[in-house]
Parts: structure tokens; C-alpha cells; sequence
């Protein structure tokens, strides 16, 4: 059986609460709320701390809220809320997307987009999708609020820019309009981490060409998004020719290791298809959204 190391647990009734036994209990503290990827850990002993802070009371952070041209989303919000929220469904897609590859319904019902993002697990899914999508994260400690971009946010694996003493109260996202976006994920069994995945948002120009494109790949060692081909749609028409060299360049661009999911160029033939098949369902969607007439038709995924 394993146990995890002996630790100590208090419940935090409000944000200013939960910041302050933060900076009482120091470095040593976790917060916990759904917990499923902080317990494993634990019990693995790979994670060791002396306190454990309950924020399940902290309503305050559980929220989908639209604030004029950005959607608010409190950290404390549950998967299966992300799931399904209409208004989330409607404006961003890739969310509904990814949130039905994430796990089982059972981690759904307890993880938070809150855990998700502080765990910045490489291969986990939300990130992806907060890269995409250009969200904020808002960050709360004893000197006040900061705003940080996700780029900001993540500093590399199983690390953030949140310090001890703070705490991740909600992420925004910005609502561009003509938008479209797109998640595909390739598991080896539902539920299971991803061997690859891919992430895509596109918004239209009223002519009809891409404004804006951000294309975001997971579990195969990229951090952020993919620049490269940022710069080769914007400005272009969506079409199947321009999605294949985003495809390419999004594969020259992954850095993944062999490991029991897969060797490096399985890996990198995923980023290129899964890169095309998001970019086609994300150009579809966005032209619905703009109500187009004559938009490029794309091949079907296969």
C-alpha cells in the first residue's frame, strides 16, 4: 500500500484566507482541490509537503463568467462545468474538445482548471489549450493581483510563476469574433495521457483570410506555441495546401522523446496530421461563427 509522508491540513474559508496560511506554512504548503494529480504524488512520494490547503469552500473562484470582450473563468471551476457550459461551447470549442479527453468522468467531476494549469503537467491538455487561445492567468498573493501570460505563467515542467505565498484565482480569455478553434488528442487507451495532441485557433479577416492563428501541440516537447507557423496563415486563405506546411512546420518544430508511448518519429508524423486535422476543423468552425458564403472548402478529416 502506499501512503503518502505525514503532513498537516487546514481548510481556507476565502481567497485571503488561503493566502494567508500560505505565507504562514511557507514553501512547504500545497493547495488541494481536486487532487488528482497532487495525492498520486504523495503516495509516490514525489510530492512531500508538510501542509495541505483545502480551497473546496472557495465558491468565490468557481465562476464562467463573460466580461465584455473576455471570458472569466475561476480557477476552482470543474471539468465537467468546462464540459458543459454553452457559452464556453459556443465561443471556444477546443475546450469541449479537450475536456472529453481528459481522464474519466470521475476525475472530471473534482479536477479543476485551476489544478490542471498549477500541475503544468507537459502532457496535459488545458495548457494547450490556454496557450491557444491566448489566455491570462490572474494571480493573487500579499502584494496583490498580478496578470501573467501563460508563456509567463508555465516556466517549464511541473513549474509556474505562482510563489508559494499565491494563489491561481482565474484564467481570461480573450473573445475574438469570425473565431474557430480545435483540439485532437491521440491516447493510447481513453483517459490516458497523451502520446500527442494538437490545438488550433483561427480567427477571420472579413475578407475572408486568417487575422489570427496560434497552433499549440502537447506531450512532445514544446513549450508555447508553434511560431513558425503563426507567421506562414496569417494573412493567408485557409486552405489545404497552407494546412499541410503548418503541418510540417509544426513537426520540425515538436521536441519529443522516444518513451513507452512511442518512438521520435511516430511522435512527429502525429504533430504534422493532428496539426491539419485541427487547423481544418478550427477554419471550418471559424467560418460558420463569421456566417461566410463562399468559404474555401477543406478536405474532411480521415
Amino acid at each position: 500500500m502506499q501512503i503518502p509522508a505525514p503532513f498537516e491540513y487546514a481548510r481556507a474559508d476565502t481567497v485571503d484566507d488561503a493566502i494567508a496560511l500560505l505565507s504562514r506554512h511557507g514553501p512547504e504548503a500545497r493547495i488541494i482541490a481536486g487532487g488528482h494529480s497532487l495525492l498520486p504524488m504523495m503516495k509516490l512520494r514525489l510530492a512531500r509537503p508538510e501542509w495541505l490547503i483545502d480551497i473546496n469552500d472557495l465558491f468565490e473562484l468557481d465562476f464562467v463568467l463573460r466580461d465584455g470582450d473576455r471570458l472569466r473563468i475561476g480557477a476552482l471551476t470543474r471539468h465537467t462545468t468546462l464540459l458543459e457550459s454553452a457559452e464556453i461551447a459556443a465561443l471556444f470549442p477546443i475546450v469541449g474538445d479537450a475536456e472529453r479527453v481528459i481522464a474519466d468522468p470521475i476525475v472530471r467531476n473534482r479536477g479543476t482548471i485551476g489544478g490542471s494549469l498549477c500541475q503544468a503537467d507537459p502532457a496535459e491538455d488545458l495548457a494547450t489549450v490556454c496557450d491557444v487561445l491566448g489566455a491570462e492567468a490572474i494571480v493573487r498573493g500579499p502584494s496583490g493581483e498580478r496578470k501573467l501570460t501563460m508563456t509567463e505563467f508555465h516556466r517549464g515542467a511541473y513549474e509556474t510563476a505562482v510563489a508559494p505565498d499565491e494563489l491561481l484565482c482565474e484564467v481570461r480569455i480573450p473573445i475574438r469574433p469570425r473565431s474557430g478553434s480545435a483540439y485532437e488528442k491521440v491516447e493510447r487507451r481513453v483517459g490516458d495521457w497523451a502520446v500527442a495532441a494538437a490545438g488550433a485557433a483561427l480567427s477571420f479577416a472579413e475578407d475572408g483570410t486568417i487575422a489570427e492563428a496560434s497552433v499549440g501541440l502537447t506531450a512532445v516537447g514544446l513549450d508555447g506555441t508553434v511560431g513558425a507557423v503563426t507567421e506562414l496563415l496569417r494573412g493567408e486563405r485557409p486552405e489545404e495546401p497552407l494546412f499541410i506546411e503548418a503541418g510540417r512546420l509544426a513537426a520540425l518544430a515538436a521536441d519529443p522523446v522516444a518513451d513507452q508511448r512511442g518512438p521520435i518519429d511516430y511522435k512527429r508524423h502525429l504533430a504534422d496530421e493532428l496539426t491539419r486535422r485541427v487547423l481544418r476543423r478550427a477554419s471550418d468552425r471559424a467560418a460558420q461563427s463569421a456566417g461566410a458564403t463562399g468559404h474555401p472548402t477543406t478536405p474532411q478529416e480521415g
